[in-house]
């Protein structure tokens, strides 16, 4: 589970980082990286606000089980990497259809590849 302050909660955040930020796709889900320099917009104070990150499994990857673990198993994912993105950056986990039927492992090495390649640690 992604703690509170991890979480990606509004839709106009969730927006932002869709429309102006970096996607990388990879076979099982598109990730977007909005990364900012910037203080927290719905914070108190100037304090450097920390990366969050959001999760959209829509039904095109399976029923309601299946959503759910897809979200679960990304959450897990995103959770453990959250130190390796720059502070206040949002993302966004776009899992698509082929991800319901895979497994952990396969996931976990596209996001790995979708976060290198945003994060300037490959070519495109």
């Amino acid at each position: 589970m992604l703690s509170p302050e991890n979480r990606l909660r509004r839709r106009e955040d969730f927006a932002s980082a869709v429309r102006r930020g970096r996607r990388a796709g990879r076979p099982l889900l598109v990730v977007h990286l909005r990364t900012s320099g910037a203080t927290d917009p719905h914070g108190p104070g100037e304090t450097v606000p920390s990366t969050r990150a959001g999760f959209v499994v829509s039904k095109a990857v399976g029923g309601a089980v299946v959503r759910n673990r897809v979200k679960r198993r990304l959450r897990h994912l995103v959770r453990a990497r959250l130190s390796r993105l720059p502070a206040g950056s949002l993302v966004v986990v776009r899992a698509l259809p082929g991800s319901g039927d895979a497994g952990l492992e396969d996931l976990a090495k596209d996001l790995d590849a979708a976060l290198l390649r945003l994060l300037g640690g490959a070519a495109r």
